[in-house]
């Protein structure tokens, strides 16, 4: 079975088909700038062929036609027929407490990703109208969503309930969710098959670092808590999300600034972390270089990163009453060995141990620990895409 695989942003759609007999990528593309001038759709194919169309795109039913148009162009496409594509798994960002796990949708999956758009305003209408998109263009074709916040809904209530009055979590669903969980769930498991292990009984830390960052701590498999929360704010400093800070400082921010909540929110979202630090970018590999020259605010931007993800990692290691396995994924995780160096310095107390040589590289599957480490330190690049699509057709497959 051929499986499309969908993320709409607000403003884009990035896609991926993936033959499942061998869950090889056929081709992956992106429809960028839509109802923005300048639109824009780029496919490239493991051959060598790459599509660019510049042309008008209004909408997301405009952006799906085009994309269905280039996956079968006659010279540089790579299906003859819509009839190819056996079902479409779309990335839905916030499924709340409803969704445990991924599901074919229905109009009343479609009313629940309506539903939570409060609390993923920017994501889930996007996602809403890829998949309604897709429905308009391919009516016949099963759709499948894969919730973000679905992997943590294993957390138990002493790790997702936020300290304010009960009735808000109870009449506005006002508690941590985390975010990123089907990297997280792909990572869990696949560390666990590459080590050879049982995923029963081992105690598992997560670091997803990229511009988003996230960790989770997982237990026999499960999530039992994770950094992000109600939002993709809360954690890790990130690249342009501040992190994890004292609420307080949205109201003294809003009364000196001049600002109301929204405005400090939004600077706290987008000119934030790592860009709101050093002044200079987002992007891991600029604050590096900055660093290294000397520039002071980079350095300090970095050396923040480096001691949250550790302090992270410590508390989880001690609600989880110890660490059997660490993983570094993502894109600053699996290409960083400067980072991981740095976040596990010093920690051989946790019996984390890693040898500078094995971690001297990036982007591959590798135990960077050294043998006599009680704790088995890897990098595990993540792919969520496969998760979409292994779950789309074990869903279509029930059917």
């Amino acid at each position: 079975m051929k499986v499309l695989i969908v993320n709409a942003g607000s403003s884009s759609l990035k896609y991926q088909l993936v033959d499942m007999d061998d869950e090889s990528v056929i081709a992956k593309g992106q429809v960028e700038r839509i109802n923005i001038e300048g639109s824009h759709l780029n496919q490239k194919t493991p051959d060598g062929r790459i599509t660019d169309i510049y042309q008008e795109i209004p909408d997301h039913v405009c952006a799906t036609k085009l994309m269905l148009a280039a996956l079968q162009d006659p010279e540089k496409g790579v299906i003859k027929s819509m009839d190819e594509i056996g079902a479409v798994g779309h990335r839905v960002l916030h499924g709340g407490e409803e969704f445990t796990q991924s599901c074919v949708i229905t109009d009343e999956v479609k009313a629940c990703i309506r539903k939570y758009i409060p609390l993923g305003p920017l994501h889930n209408p996007a996602n809403l109208m890829g998949i309604e998109a897709c429905e308009e263009v391919m009516p016949h074709t099963p759709q499948v969503a894969v919730f973000d916040t679905a992997f943590h809904q294993t957390m138990p209530p002493k790790a997702f309930m936020y300290g304010v009055p009960y009735e808000y979590y109870k009449d506005y669903g006002v508690r941590r969710y985390g975010f990123h969980g089907t990297s997280h769930r792909y990572v869990s498991k696949r560390v666990c098959e590459f080590l050879g292990v049982n995923p029963i009984g081992k105690r598992i830390i997560i670091a997803h670092l990229g511009n988003g960052s996230s960790l989770s701590a997982v237990v026999d498999g499960k999530c039992v808590d994770t950094s992000m929360g109600i939002t993709p704010l809360e954690g890790v400093l990130m690249g342009t999300r501040s992190g994890s800070c004292d609420p307080a400082v949205v109201q003294f921010i809003a009364n000196n600034a001049q600002m109301d909540v929204n405005e400090v929110l939004n600077m706290m979202n987008k000119k934030s972390g790592l860009m709101g630090i050093s002044g200079l970018s987002s992007d891991m590999r600029d604050i590096d270089k900055a660093a290294d020259e000397g520039h002071e605010r980079a350095a300090l931007a970095r050396d923040m990163l480096h001691y949250g993800i550790k302090k992270y990692i410590g508390a989880y290691a001690a609600a989880m009453g110890g660490v059997d396995i660490i993983v570094f994924t993502a894109g600053i995780g699996e290409n960083g060995p400067e980072l991981r160096e740095a976040v596990m310095k010093d920690m051989e107390f946790l019996g984390a141990k890693i040898d500078v040589e094995k971690n001297n590289f990036k982007g591959k599957e590798a135990v960077i620990s050294t043998p006599d480490s009680k704790v088995t330190v890897c990098v595990i690049p993540t792919n969520e895409e496969i998760m979409i699509a292994r779950d789309t057709v074990e869903l279509v497959s029930e059917k």
